[in-house]
């Protein structure tokens, strides 16, 4: 039986086949092969116990991508959560996961989230601009009001989407106001600090329509792309491509 792995628990891997959760087990042979299953992978199982939904895992198919952070395979597709206010909003991070899809060569979305706390609208205006001007697709949302939802909703077919940004930005809402109902467990905003507390602990990928995902992904403070080749980094940059032949600089 074939199907996808949408949670992983320590040593057992939830495989969703036509709808059905099972529980599963890794072959020892998997290990050998140095293959670590991932949320994302498509599986073959063989089912031991029908009742208990419980199986071995047999086979990890091939993966057309796999992401270290967060750690999934076969995703297709990445929305961008950047929050206007509590926490500020952090261009230098998103700029970073920006040129990382880039490099996998995954899809990006911008959503400029909680734009109802946002006073300065000219503010929201000028952040699309930056980024719909060099060609990705950019919303301005508030997850928590339902703001411009049915239009992210648009994009979301036929694709494994995972939701990613720094922690408090609002991504367990967006899922939730999605799915209309709560499906994970909303953060706080530390008074402290006025940054986000942590509540997503691991990928876990929810069905949505058939041959499509959304991945809620744990938060992050700090996103640092070294496994990008330093030679290969300015293609990455979408904005730079045009002006490269032109670099007076020798590149690395």
């Amino acid at each position: 039986m074939e199907g996808i792995i949408v949670c992983v628990s320590s040593n057992l891997y939830q495989v969703n086949i036509n709808g059905k959760l099972y529980n599963c087990l890794a072959r020892g042979k998997l290990k050998k092969q140095r293959i670590v299953p991932l949320p994302g992978d498509k599986v073959e199982i063989d089912i031991t116990d029908e009742i208990k939904k419980e199986g071995t895992l047999e086979k990890v198919l091939p993966r057309i991508t796999q992401v270290k952070r967060p750690k999934m395979a076969n995703l297709t597709q990445m929305v961008f959560v950047v929050s206007m206010k509590t926490p500020t909003p952090d261009l230098l991070l998103l700029d970073k996961e920006l040129a990382y899809a880039n490099y996998l060569g995954i899809e990006s979305i911008i959503c400029f989230n909680k734009t109802d706390l946002e006073e300065d609208k000219e503010k929201i205006q000028n952040a699309m601009k930056m980024y719909e001007n060099v060609g990705y697709k950019v919303l301005a949302i508030s997850a928590k009001e339902g703001v411009n939802i049915d239009k992210l909703k648009l994009y979301l077919s036929n694709h494994i989407t995972a939701f990613a940004g720094n922690s408090g930005v609002g991504k367990s809402t967006l899922m939730n106001s999605i799915f209309q109902k709560e499906i994970t467990r909303e953060g706080e905003i530390s008074e402290k600090n006025k940054k986000g507390k942590n509540t997503t602990t691991g990928v876990i990928l929810y069905p949505y329509e058939k041959e499509a995902y959304l991945a809620d992904t744990p938060g992050f403070s700090t996103f640092e792309i070294t496994e990008v080749p330093s030679e290969e980094l300015d293609h990455y940059f979408v904005e730079f491509i045009e002006y490269l032949p032109k670099c007076e600089f020798n590149r690395l």
